[in-house]
């Protein structure tokens, strides 16, 4: 005969309740390390008691949100995780505090053992009716899941009474589940708290960035954008002479504005000049001023753009188109703050802010000897590099909308791009950056046809395949592609013949001369003012 067994973990089917008990908490923990999502691990949970321990039926019912700052008996809680249980059947699982055995559990925060669902009144059957129920003794338990000592949920299930299972066995074993339960939905909620807050803090921040932004005509978000706003907030309330750095069509007049609008000078005059359209003889009168009978003409006295500046900031763009004769008399001034007029004896004080602005490497400018090295010290205080477009691709989108709007209201047209559109564009390395695409927009704007703008539509306005170009002249007649990239040519790098054939072929019209010769026009229309053909 064998032997007589007396394991008493062991039922009358060999089953080893103990080892149950561990693999079904070793599967939990392991949901828990994988996941510390409550919906996840929970619906697992139901499914191991079930699966491991025959606890049939399992549910989770917690509080509703809505009704949570409601009195306790009108609060109503619904089932939200569940195993074994039909759609039907967890949406018919809604209690009300005292409601019920379930309800009885959330109103007083106590486990509730029913050994026989028949002969308890209070059973509801709301969600499993008794039919579809075993036919043997059923009986249900229920525990409190509590949060911070408020019982904010249930965990109930089934479980066929005639068992060889000791029922102080399984309530062991929920005590520990409902437990857990509990603190993964109080961790939950302290991670959906810390999100709020961290939402709201960011909100926050979004709102004094666009103000930012906002104040000084800047549109983006892009980490470059802002870290380039930082610098020039961070230097904006001393007096030090700032540099802008970057490649053309970065928006450096912008920034120079921002420099002036963040100073305690905002209220006093903004002054630009644009160094490479003065032609090279009225650089000093035109910077500096000049007192009547100066030259020919001089019929009366005139304050420079240093005077009209006084108080406030003189922004030189394109610094780097400096004559040399210019430079010292720049660095006089910096150094000084003092400038005679031209034809003038009289030294007068200036109080100007100095921001500058160049393209070009005003390092290699200096070995060159095209640039002063003791300006370029002077100048080089403090350098703020303005990021391409193509650094900043998060705000394309945003530049594009502002073009939009802008076009359509100066034009009274009513255009708009599609998001395939608007996808291409953020695609595109933009090497005339936001003047490219500003200008793109514009036309696009004027020219299409069709109030919505596909990307397919798109595609014959976007510039073609980037090809740099050599140093040398474009032969005659030859436009540059749209969107090539211009390497930089001196204010002599086409001769007044050059110049003339080129308006000559396009009957007067500068700008395809201009195109024609790979130069902006604003460059063609200086060298046209150098050579004497305007």
């Amino acid at each position: 005969m064998p032997p007589h067994r007396t394991d008493p973990d062991l039922d009358h089917t060999g089953t080893d309740w103990h080892a149950q008990e561990l693999l079904l908490m070793r599967e939990v923990m392991k949901l828990v390390g994988r996941s510390l999502a409550p919906a996840f691990v929970l619906r697992e949970m139901l499914h191991l008691m079930s699966e491991l321990l025959g606890l049939n039926r399992g549910r989770m019912v917690l509080a509703d949100e809505a009704t949570g700052r409601q009195p306790k008996e009108t609060r109503t809680a619904s089932i939200r995780h569940a195993y074994g249980l039909t759609a039907g059947q967890v949406a018919s699982g809604v209690y009300r505090w005292g409601e019920g055995i379930t309800g009885r559990v959330l109103q007083t925060g106590l486990p509730a053992i029913v050994q026989d669902v028949d002969a308890e009144p209070l059973f509801l059957f709301r969600c499993v009716p008794r039919s579809q129920l075993p036919p043997q003794t059923v009986a249900f338990i229920a525990l409190p899941i509590e949060v911070n000592g408020a019982t904010i949920g249930v965990l109930a299930c089934h479980r066929i009474r005639s068992r060889q299972r000791h029922l102080n066995d399984d309530l062991a074993v929920l005590r520990i589940l409902a437990t857990l339960a509990g603190q993964l939905l109080q961790l939950e909620q302290l991670v959906a708290e810390e999100t709020r807050q961290l939402e709201e803090r960011n909100a926050a921040l979004a709102r004094a960035l666009d103000t930012s932004t906002a104040r000084y005509g800047l549109i983006g978000r892009s980490p470059a954008l802002l870290q380039a706003l930082g610098e020039l907030e961070r230097v904006s309330q001393s007096q030090a002479t700032v540099l802008l750095l970057g490649e053309s069509g970065t928006g450096k007049e912008l920034f120079a504005r921002a420099v002036h609008l963040a100073s305690g000078r905002h209220d006093q005059p903004f002054i630009k000049v644009n160094c490479s359209a003065i032609p090279e003889t009225l650089f000093e009168s035109e910077l500096f001023g000049y007192e009547r009978g100066a030259f020919t003409g001089a019929n009366t006295a005139r304050a420079g753009w240093f005077e009209q500046a006084n108080g406030g900031t003189i922004f030189l763009d394109e610094i780097g188109e400096l004559p040399l004769a210019m430079q010292s008399k720049l660095l006089r001034t910096l150094q000084e703050g003092t400038l005679v007029r031209l034809g003038g004896t009289r030294e007068l004080k200036v109080n100007v802010r100095l921001v500058a602005a160049t393209n070009r490497d005003l390092a290699r400018e200096v070995q060159a000897g095209r640039f002063r090295q003791d300006l370029y010290y002077r100048l080089n205080v403090i350098p703020i590099r303005l990021p391409s477009l193509r650094e900043r691709r998060e705000d394309i989108r945003a530049l594009a909308l502002h073009f939009v709007n802008r076009a359509n209201q100066a034009h009274e047209r009513n255009v708009h791009l599609a998001p395939e559109a608007m996808a291409r564009l953020e695609t595109h390395d933009w090497p005339g950056n936001i003047r490219e695409l500003g200008n793109l927009i514009e036309r696009l704007v004027l020219l299409t046809d069709h109030t919505r703008v596909t990307a397919v539509a798109l595609e014959r306005f976007m510039p073609e395949s980037l090809t740099p170009l050599p140093a040398a002249e474009p032969p005659p007649g030859r436009p540059l592609p749209a969107g090539t990239v211009r390497e930089y040519l001196s204010a002599r790098s086409h001769s007044p013949q050059t110049l003339k054939d080129a308006l000559l072929r396009h009957q007067g019209n500068q700008t395809q001369a201009a195109q024609s010769l790979g130069l902006t026009l604003r460059q063609f229309s200086y060298r046209l003012r150098k050579a004497g053909l305007r």
